[in-house]
């Protein structure tokens, strides 16, 4: 597979203290890589550095062959990286539709975005029976499906999620699982996930990277980690099958 994202031994600190601690990650075209972890080991700061939210203090960013670190974000979105940020971020007095069409203010044709509109609203179902909704209205899981829905409305090549299943409902977890695996195999995007819930990050993912206070504690197969003992030990125990 084509390699499309590395991070070469990244440093990055904030107020002095260091979040990232020479962490290398890579991810290849169509792939859907983990970042798993506790709160507060660096997991979200690595998607930070990638969108140039955090400058990096030393380290290199490379995607599709280009640097990236250093570029502003604005430029960084243009490339094809979109990212759904913890918490949702949602406009909350604006409908579900207008959300949704947010998400595609960089593209121009208007064909082309009504027909990723309908193939957001084919992908989340409940989307199209809240359509013309204040995004207020709607429960988390449907606001985590909406942003989702809003990063897919850009046409990114990378798709960033942080805490995707953060504060949702057991059920739409579910749901919401099924179409991050759904937008890799169908849409050919490529998509680095970052979750505390480690178990499900698993068992949808490539491969993954298991991080400990700013740096990479173990890497492999999603596979293989999901039955390493070092793993369930410190990153699965708070899971239930």
């Amino acid at each position: 597979m084509t390699q499309m994202l590395s991070l070469n031994n990244i440093e990055l600190y904030y107020d002095h203290v260091y979040a990232l601690k020479g962490v290398s990650i890579e991810l290849s075209e169509g792939e859907t890589v983990a970042l798993i972890g506790a709160n507060g080991a660096g997991k979200s700061s690595i998607l930070r550095a990638i969108t140039g939210l955090s400058p990096i203090a030393s380290g290199e960013i490379h995607y599709q062959g280009n640097r990236l670190d250093g570029q502003n974000a604005a430029d960084i979105v243009k490339q094809g990286i979109a990212m759904v940020p913890e918490g949702r971020r949602v406009f909350p007095y604006m409908s579900v539709k207008d959300n949704l069409l947010m998400g595609a203010f960089t593209r121009t044709n208007k064909v082309e975005i009504n027909q990723s509109l309908e193939s957001v609203l084919e992908r989340f179902p409940r989307l199209r029976e809240r359509y013309g909704q204040q995004a207020s209205t709607l429960s988390g899981g449907e606001q985590q499906m909406m942003v989702i829905g809003r990063a897919l409305m850009a046409k990114p090549k990378l798709l960033l999620l942080d805490e995707p299943s953060l504060g949702i409902a057991p059920k739409l977890v579910q749901d919401i699982a099924r179409a991050i695996v759904s937008i890799g195999k169908e849409e050919n995007v490529s998509v680095l996930l970052v979750e505390q819930n480690s178990r499900m990050a698993l068992s949808i993912s490539n491969r993954a990277y298991a991080m400990s206070t700013g740096s990479i504690a173990l890497s492999g197969f999603s596979k293989d980690l999901i039955n390493d003992d070092r793993i369930k030990a410190a990153y699965l125990g708070g899971d239930i099958d």
